[in-house]
C-alpha cells in the first residue's frame, strides 16, 4: 500500500461546543479532508480533483468513527492517513488521529466506491489509481 501521510491541524475555536470539546460531526470532516490531503501527496496534485480526473465519483460507501479521548480547542491533531485496502470498485483508508506521539484520540475508516460520472454505475477503480494507492 502506499506509505502513510501524516496530516496536522489545530483544533479550532469553531470545531467545539461551549466547553471546548470538539463536536462529534466535526471528526468526519477532519478524517475527510485529512485524506484529502494525503491524496494530494499519493497522486502528485490536488487531492479530490485529482481523484475526480480519473473520470470517476467517489462517494463514501462506508465510515467509522471510534473516539478514544476527547480533542479539545487549541489541541494539535495529528493525522496518520493510510490506504488499508483496494478492491476492485472501492478502497478503503484508515486514519488515526492523536494529541501526542503516545495519545490517541480516535480512528477511523473511510471506504469509497468508484461510480461512473455518466451512467452513476459502480466501475472498477482505474489501473492507474489502484497502482497510485497501492
Amino acid at each position: 500500500m502506499a506509505n502513510a501521510v501524516i496530516i496536522k491541524r489545530k483544533v479550532l475555536f469553531g470545531d467545539c461546543d461551549p466547553e471546548g470539546i470538539v463536536y462529534t460531526p466535526r471528526f468526519s470532516y477532519f478524517v475527510i479532508e485529512a485524506v484529502h490531503d494525503a491524496l494530494t501527496v499519493w497522486l502528485s496534485g490536488p487531492g479530490l480533483r485529482t481523484l475526480l480526473g480519473f473520470n470517476l465519483l467517489p462517494p463514501a460507501r462506508a465510515f467509522s468513527l471510534e473516539f478514544l479521548r476527547p480533542v479539545t480547542w487549541d489541541d494539535e491533531l495529528s493525522m496518520t492517513v493510510s490506504v488499508s485496502s483496494v478492491g476492485l470498485h472501492s478502497f478503503t483508508f484508515q486514519v488515526e488521529g492523536h494529541v501526542a506521539p503516545d495519545v490517541r484520540a480516535f480512528t477511523s475508516s473511510l471506504t469509497q466506491v468508484c461510480v461512473s460520472p455518466v451512467t452513476k454505475e459502480v466501475i472498477e477503480v482505474p489501473e492507474q489509481l489502484r497502482a497510485l494507492l497501492s
